[in-house]
C-alpha cells in the first residue's frame, strides 16, 4: 500500500477505533461480559479517539490543521492509555488489596457530581480488578492501551510527517 497523502491513514486509524468498538460491544453483548466503569472510560477515549480520525480524514489535514490534529489524536491517545493502564494496575494488585466493589457508574453519575465520580471511578473497585478476558496472556484492558498507543502513535506520526 503506498501511502501518498494523510487521509488514508486517518481513515484506517478510524476503523482501527471502530473495530475495537465493535469488539467491545461484541466481548458485552455476545460474550456477556459487563463493562467495568474503566472499561466505559477506555471506550470514551477510543471513541473519541475514533472521531478525531475520522474529522481528519474527512476534512484533510494541510498546514497547521495537522499540528491540531496530532495534537487532538495525542490527547486521546494518552488519555486511552492512562485509564487503560490504571486497569492494569488494579488486575495485577494482590488480592488482599482490592478495593471493595462500588456501585454502577450510571448510578454514580446519577447521584453524585462528575468530580466525585472520577474520584470513585479511578480509585477502582473490585469488578474493576477481576480479569474476565485475556488473548496471549494479556487481559483486555492491555489489549486496549497496546491498541490505543500503536494507532495514535502511527496517526501522530501520519499527521505530522511531510509528503
Amino acid at each position: 500500500m503506498v501511502l501518498r497523502g494523510r487521509r488514508s491513514l486517518n481513515l484506517l486509524g478510524f476503523a482501527c477505533c471502530l473495530g475495537l468498538m465493535a469488539y467491545a460491544l461484541y466481548a458485552e453483548h455476545v460474550l456477556m461480559l459487563a463493562p467495568c466503569p474503566l472499561c466505559i472510560l477506555q471506550r470514551v477515549a477510543v471513541i473519541v479517539l475514533g472521531i478525531v480520525f475520522l474529522v481528519a480524514a474527512l476534512h484533510g489535514t494541510h498546514g497547521a490543521g495537522r499540528y491540531v490534529y496530532s495534537a487532538l489524536i495525542a490527547v486521546a491517545t494518552l488519555a486511552g492509555a492512562a485509564v487503560a493502564g490504571w486497569h492494569v494496575w488494579l488486575q495485577n494488585l494482590p488480592a488482599d488489596q482490592v478495593p471493595t466493589c462500588g456501585p454502577g457508574l450510571d448510578y454514580m453519575l446519577e447521584s453524585f457530581p462528575l468530580a466525585d465520580v472520577l474520584k470513585m471511578v479511578f480509585s477502582g473497585s473490585g469488578e474493576c480488578a477481576s480479569v474476565d478476558w485475556q488473548f496471549l496472556g494479556l487481559s483486555m484492558p492491555a489489549w486496549v492501551m497496546i491498541d490505543v498507543l500503536v494507532v495514535g502513535g502511527v496517526g501522530i506520526w501520519n499527521n505530522l510527517r511531510k509528503i
